[in-house]
Formats: structure tokens, sequence, C-alpha cells
């Protein structure tokens, strides 16, 4: 059965409102033994899953029961927040306004408080993120130092990426990567997460070893676990 990848349908939350344009994304598993419905806060859909031989007319159904639910759901969810002149974006959590300044070199800096962009103003977005990028990788390396240092580990590499479900990660060759994204949270959230990647290269587990050499690194576990549960879909809408 053939369906549409995404689409925008009308749901209606209460008989007494009119109907609101609902973003939902299809997919078909073939594990999947029932018709199941799961928000994306990331990006800001509704994922409806169908099981095999089920068509998009029981995902409508159940779209329809739960519309109330699905509708609130939405719109509880961090609105997207793009990098562009006249905005803000919290580097190390700190807000920094974003000034465009087309006659000036360098393409992107800080000066004053101030994320500085340079340009033509259509590569305002890139620029940002090449800079983001560019001090995410800067401070991760600066925070790990101490963390390998302490726990007598050294990384294969380095790596950033722009993951959507994890904040991190060890490969079994011993390589960390983090999300880029990382630069966006207070500078204690990105430490922890750093320890907790540079812990792994002493256990490649969550045995409870590990996370004695979580604690001994960092004192921020409990709060960072919770800024990013609370956060990280907001951080992840941004740019």
């Amino acid at each position: 059965m053939d369906l549409p990848e995404s689409e925008t349908i009308a749901l209606r939350r209460d008989p007494l409102l009119p109907p609101e344009p609902c973003p939902v994304r299809w997919k078909r598993s073939a594990r999947a033994r029932r018709v199941s419905l799961r928000i994306d806060a990331t990006k800001g859909d509704v994922v409806v899953t169908l099981p095999n031989r089920v068509g998009r007319k029981q995902g409508l159904a159940l779209l329809t029961e739960h519309a109330g639910w699905v509708m609130q759901k939405l719109s509880d969810i961090a609105p997207e927040r793009p990098f562009e002149a006249g905005g803000t974006v919290p580097i190390g959590g700190v807000e920094h306004p974003l000034r465009h300044d087309p006659a000036r070199r360098g393409a992107a800096f800080i000066e004053d408080g101030v994320l500085v962009v340079t340009g033509d103003p259509q590569f305002i977005a890139r620029r940002v993120r090449d800079f983001l990028r560019a001090e995410a990788l800067r401070r991760i390396m600066i925070a790990a130092r101490p963390h390998c240092e302490g726990l007598g580990v050294a990384p294969r590499a380095i790596r950033l990426k722009d993951t959507r479900s994890r904040w991190g990660s060890c490969a079994p060759d011993r390589t960390l990567a983090f999300s880029w994204r990382l630069i966006l949270a207070p500078e204690w959230v990105l430490d922890y997460v750093v320890a907790h990647e540079v812990a792994h290269l002493r256990e490649m587990n969550h045995s409870a070893r590990f996370w004695a050499l979580v604690e001994q690194r960092s004192a921020h576990r409990v709060t960072a676990t919770k800024w990013l549960r609370q956060h990280g879909a907001a951080v992840q809408r941004m740019g």
C-alpha cells in the first residue's frame, strides 16, 4: 500500500474549535503489530507507524481519536529558531545578539559579546553554523584534555556530527563523536557529555564502574541530564 512520506492534514482538537493543520510523517514497519503515534519534538511533527498490510485509513482513525493529545503536544514544541540577523544565539548557554555587518571581514566572530557575521546576507545561517562547529570542536577538545589525563586514556580521534538522538558516542576504535549543537548548551552540560564519553574509553559499558568514573570526572550528571531532557529538542530546532 503506497503511503505519502509526509503530509499535512486537518485535525480538530476540540469539537467547538476549527480544525488545525497537523504535520504527519508516515512510516511502515514490518515489526509493528499495531498502529502507533509518536511526537517528534525535533522535527515538529507526529510520526504514524503502520504495520504491513495496514492502510492510511487506520492511521487517520487513530489520529482522529487522539487529536486533542496530538495537537496539544505539537503546540508545546519549541518553535524553529533560525540563525538570522536581529536574533540571538546561545553560545555556551549565553545568549549572543547576532549582528550582520556585510562590510567586515572574517566570516563570523564574537566581538564584545556579539556574534558578528559578515558578507552576503544569504550566507548568514551557514556562516553561523560554520563558526559554531569550529567553536564546539575547540571547546570539546579543551574539555576532553583534563578528563583524558585524569583517567589515563586517549581517544583515537574526536569528531563532530549533527546527530538527532545522541549527544555523544564512543566507537569501538576509540573515536569520540559529539553533536556540534552542544555549543548551544551551558558549558557544564558540554563538559558532562565530554566526561561521559571519555569515561567510555575506560569502560565501554554503563556498569557501576563506568558511572563511578563519570561521577569522578563530573559533578553535573543529574543536572546536565535533566537540562538535555528539558531543552534538547529546542536546541535541535535552532539554525
